[in-house]
């Protein structure tokens, strides 16, 4: 039997960012679980343009390459983990760019986030897209991995968490799995 597909996203796209020390972190961390297959989405990588496809997501009417790319990673996931930066007390352009490109492929899907910035650790743009995660059909679980101050933990290129850090990863970890379980019949 396959293990389900945790798609974890990294949602900055800054060239000179620390997402994408977290994401390798947090996928290989992941991968240790062993309750998911890991898969990872690198939105500087899919490099989606501003939302231009003229029909309504819900439609399913893609125009462009990119799009139906997009929504066949998101549809044959069955949860979702965004590593996401704080900015300005919010979450980042690029990642509510690239929910907004679907719509269907979220459905009952569970989501999980990692999130960093200065002492909130990301809390803040946590709260605010758990708002919107919830209006595409998602649902967001409690237990979650908040980086305050990451910078101070990468060293050589590589994102080394304190412990109670990789407690909190294998608590959302366990916490995903049970509610992917849960909510597989809800997914079509």
């Amino acid at each position: 039997m396959s293990k389900p597909v945790l798609q974890v996203i990294i949602a900055s796209t800054r060239p000179k960012r620390v997402g994408g020390f977290v994401g390798e972190w947090f996928a290989e961390a992941a991968k240790e679980h062993g309750d998911f297959e890991v898969q990872v989405a690198d939105l500087r990588e899919l490099d989606l343009p501003m939302m231009n496809e003229p029909n309504h997501p819900r439609m399913h009417d893609y125009q462009y390459e990119y799009t139906k790319n997009w929504a066949n990673i998101i549809e044959n996931s069955d949860a979702i983990v965004f590593v996401m930066p704080e900015y300005n007390f919010g979450f980042n352009a690029p990642l509510k760019n690239a929910i907004d490109y679907l719509y269907d492929e979220w459905s009952y899907k569970p989501v999980g986030f990692v999130s960093y910035g200065g002492v909130s650790g990301g809390l803040r743009a946590t709260q605010m897209l758990k708002q919107v995660v919830t209006t595409v059909k998602m649902i967001p679980i409690m237990e979650q991995v908040a980086l305050p101050f990451v910078f101070n933990d990468i060293k050589d290129g590589k994102y080394n968490p304190p412990q109670i850090v990789s407690q909190s990863a294998t608590a959302m970890l366990n916490e995903l799995a049970k509610v992917q379980k849960a909510t597989v019949g809800l997914r079509g």
